[in-house]
C-alpha cells in the first residue's frame, strides 16, 4: 500500500529536498506540496493525503493553526510536524492541536521515511530529544504546560490497573514492542490495551494519550 504525503513548508528547497528523499521510497508517494498553512488546508481537502508533513513557522497561516483546522475537518488526518531545537515552545501546542508526532528537521532520509510510515500506521512519533523537552515543560508547570483543562469526557478512573500501567509506559515513549517486553506479554495484547485506553479516554492517538498522562498527573517527570 502506497503512503501519500503532502509536504508543507514555505521554503522551496526544503520541499524539494523532502520530495526527493520520500519519492525515492518504493512505498511512499509525494501527493503534493503547499507553501503555507492556508494552502495546506485546501490541499488536504483536495488530495486527501495519508500523512501531512507540516512545518510550523510559515506566513499567512502557521503550522499550528493549519493542523487544528485539518484535524477538525478530517479527524483521520495524520500530521507529522517538523521541528528544530529553537521551536520547543510550540511542541505542546501542536500536540494539543492534533499532531500525531514530531520529527527533527535534521533527520536522515531513513528516519524521515520511517517516521512517515509510523504515523501512517496510526502510531505516534516523538523524537527522543523532543520527548525530553516536552516532559521538561510539564516539570516546570504545576497544571500542565499550557494550564489548560483536560480534554472533555476523559475519565482516568475507568481504566483497569493494567491499562493504567500501559498508559504510563506509553507516556514515557515506549513502543508496543518495548511495553510488551517490559510487562512480559504478547505485543498483540498491548495493542488491545492501547486501543481500549484511547477509547475509554476519548483520545485520538498515542500522542494525545501521552499528553493526557502528564496533564492528569498520572505520570510526573520525576516519577
Amino acid at each position: 500500500m502506497t503512503i501519500r504525503v503532502l509536504i508543507v513548508d514555505d521554503q522551496a528547497m526544503v520541499r524539494e529536498g523532502f520530495a526527493v528523499l520520500l519519492g525515492a521510497q518504493p512505498d511512499i508517494e509525494v501527493a503534493g506540496e503547499a507553501v503555507d498553512g492556508q494552502q495546506a488546508v485546501a490541499k488536504v481537502r483536495e488530495l486527501r493525503p495519508d500523512v501531512v508533513l507540516m512545518d510550523i513557522r510559515m506566513p499567512n497561516l502557521n503550522g499550528l493553526e493549519a493542523t487544528r483546522r485539518i484535524v477538525a475537518a478530517h479527524p483521520d488526518a495524520k500530521v507529522l510536524v517538523l521541528t528544530t531545537f529553537d521551536l520547543d515552545e510550540y511542541v505542546y501546542q501542536a500536540l494539543r492541536a492534533g499532531a500525531s508526532g514530531f520529527l527533527l528537521k535534521d533527520a536522515s532520509a531513513q528516519q524521515l521515511a520511517e517516521g512517515v510510515r509510523i504515523v501512517a500506521a496510526g502510531e505516534a512519533l516523538l523524537a527522543p530529544t523532543v520527548t525530553k523537552r516536552l516532559i521538561g515543560a510539564f516539570a516546570r508547570s504545576p497544571v500542565g504546560a499550557a494550564g489548560e483543562a483536560l480534554p472533555p469526557g476523559t475519565r482516568l478512573g475507568e481504566l483497569t490497573e493494567r491499562e493504567t500501567e500501559v498508559l504510563n509506559l506509553v507516556a514515557r515513549g515506549l513502543s508496543n514492542a518495548e511495553i510488551a517486553a517490559e510487562l512480559v506479554v504478547a505485543e498483540s495484547t498491548i495493542r488491545t490495551h492501547v486501543s481500549r485506553v484511547l477509547d475509554k479516554l476519548g483520545l485520538r492517538d498515542r500522542t494525545q494519550a501521552a499528553v493526557y498522562a502528564y496533564e492528569s498527573r498520572l505520570v510526573t517527570p520525576a516519577s
